[in-house]
């Protein structure tokens, strides 16, 4: 079982580095999943630390866990009060018009026993909103960063599906599964404030899987 790095520690918080395709929980199916790490990232605390919110399994990068209740509570709070900066960086499977601009599509689930679910744009959905940049675009994809407001399901997919045009490269339910083993989205930077201590705050490197496709630390920016 391999090591997850891990990108900030402190008494009441880790932010790790989750690797691509490491599901948070265990899959209904079997297998692995973060949980099966929980001794390694109890780093001699009694107890596992728990994380404090949800990532796709796909997606690589940035996640909080808490190491007590009481850190589980508070940082609870201050991802509901919207408190969180979050970046993200998705390579988009086209070309993106713009330089930037904030995405703003309510968003629902809907189901069906052939295609199973997923998530679409509807009125009277949960309000969702992502600004974004657009960063580099290279052989036909182009590198975007995400700055979400509101953290719903899938919605940095969608939103790039129907807000910039093409869904992230390799995604299998809004797009067409082609050009990457994996939906090519990463939690790069993650900063949440505390009361009357330094925020918990972590930037994860660019995966090698994003490198390979010719994106490089470079393409970031400031």
């Amino acid at each position: 079982m391999s090591v997850i790095p891990i990108l900030f520690e402190d008494g009441e918080a880790l932010i790790i580095n989750k690797p691509a395709g490491l599901p948070i929980e265990c899959p209904r199916a079997g297998g692995m999943s973060l949980e099966n790490h929980s001794e390694a990232l109890k780093l001699g605390f009694a107890r596992a630390p728990v994380a404090v919110h949800r990532i796709d399994t796909d997606t690589s990068g940035c996640l909080l866990l808490a190491r007590n209740p009481k850190a589980l509570k508070r940082f609870n709070a201050a991802f509901e009060a919207r408190a969180v900066e979050k970046v993200y960086l998705g390579v988009v499977a086209g070309p993106v018009a713009g330089d930037e601009g904030t995405i703003a599509l309510s968003l629902t689930k809907i189901s069906s026993a052939e295609a199973g679910w997923r998530m679409i744009a509807a009125k009277k959905g949960k309000e969702a909103v992502t600004h974004w940049r657009k960063l580099v675009e290279r052989d036909g994809n182009t590198l975007v960063e995400f700055r979400p407001d509101t953290g719903r399901t899938h919605q940095i997919r969608v939103h790039a599906q129907l807000g910039l045009g093409h869904a992230l490269l390799g995604d299998p339910v809004y797009g067409d599964k082609k050009g990457a083993r994996r939906t090519m989205l990463h939690a790069r930077a993650l900063t949440v404030p505390r009361e009357g201590k330094a925020p918990a705050s972590a930037v994860a490197p660019l995966p090698a899987d994003f490198i390979a496709l010719g994106f490089c630390d470079d393409d970031l920016g400031s």
